[in-house]
């Protein structure tokens, strides 16, 4: 492998000619923030269901006691 001028994470391939980042702990960091980013995107999902079903059953008391 021959390393990229100006940058230590990357290497070319001498078969392929393919750049190959070698980053093992910068890649683990951004899967790991990806992830968590992930699941905040469920939590927040989850919370705007539970306020339209909260809304839902509003809905339904008010239009039962009329």
């Amino acid at each position: 492998m021959i390393p990229v001028e100006g940058h230590k994470n990357l290497f070319r391939d001498e078969k392929s000619g393919a750049i190959v980042n070698i980053d093992t702990h910068g890649y683990s960091q951004y899967i790991k923030m990806k992830n968590e980013k992930q699941k905040q995107r469920e939590e927040l999902d989850q919370i705007k269901n539970d306020i339209d079903e909260i809304k839902s059953l509003l809905k339904e008391i008010i239009n039962g006691s009329k």
